[in-house]
């Protein structure tokens, strides 16, 4: 694996471990919905083709995301703050 496939992996690997230690109803101000990023079954909340958190179906689903810290969705391969079909 590259170098840089494996700093990814293991940002996403935080950015999930984050993402499941802060997933409540109301987001706190601080933390922004990032689209694009979650794995499989990693999403923090529903979505349009998933019924709750934790159940989306695929890696990256356009429509699933991930409460990060504001600022660094941007910063993520394939993080968008729009959903995506």
């Amino acid at each position: 694996m590259s170098q840089s496939k494996l700093a990814m992996a293991a940002v996403m690997s935080g950015v999930i471990a984050l993402g499941a230690a802060t997933a409540t109803p109301v987001m706190a101000a601080e933390k922004e919905k990032c689209y694009g990023v979650a794995k499989a079954g990693q999403n923090d909340c529903a979505t349009k083709n998933s019924s709750c958190a934790g159940t989306s179906k695929k890696d990256f689903q356009g429509d699933a995301f991930l409460a990060v810290p504001k600022g660094m969705c941007g910063k993520l391969a394939g993080g968008s703050l729009t959903a995506k079909n």
